[in-house]
């Protein structure tokens, strides 16, 4: 586990205000630190629901929200795998969705997203340069080939807009319209 780099926690929190956040949906608690710059950014009536499936970290994370004066309505915890867990979620209830789970999973979190994203919401993805393994040509991990399939999933999707920002180990970013 990777905490997300600061320039891509500066990118969160300024994407979160950008889109005006007032619910966001995390895949990947970690101990706190991607949840707390988009807490940062978010409205200040926001809530941020972050899915993770070790309780653990999520008891970090929720000490860290606290330590930082977040009140504890800001942020729902869900324990469970994401994609147990976000058919449970409303459709078009978020207006941004930020993925730093299993890269295995991404191809099926960004079908989710387009079901859970409003219009004009965003999807993020967290660590899309695969340390430079993305575009490597022998006999990539299978991590590497989902990634892939997210890259051009979202490339072909002409409901998204999407842009790659070189933060962090690579932010994979989509506005739907």
């Amino acid at each position: 586990m990777r905490p997300v780099s600061p320039g891509c926690g500066d990118a969160l929190r300024l994407l979160a205000a950008a889109t005006n956040a007032k619910a966001v949906v995390e895949i990947g608690t970690g101990t706190g630190v991607s949840g707390l710059y988009l807490l940062q950014g978010m409205r200040p009536d926001g809530v941020l629901t972050t899915i993770d499936t070790e309780t653990d970290r999520q008891q970090a994370a929720r000490q860290a929200f606290r330590a930082a004066g977040f009140a504890a309505n800001r942020a729902r915890l869900i324990p469970g795998p994401a994609l147990e867990v976000l058919p449970r979620l409303a459709d078009g209830g978020y207006d941004m969705m930020f993925c730093d789970g299993d890269r295995r999973d991404y191809p099926e979190c960004l079908e989710e997203a387009l079901r859970l994203l409003r219009p004009g919401g965003l999807v993020c993805f967290s660590g899309v340069f695969a340390e430079g393994r993305t575009m490597a040509t022998a006999a990539p991990p299978a991590s590497v080939l989902r990634l892939r399939e997210l890259l051009r999933a979202i490339r072909e999707n002409r409901e998204l807009i999407p842009a790659l920002l070189p933060v962090g180990d690579g932010l994979l970013c989509a506005a739907r319209r």
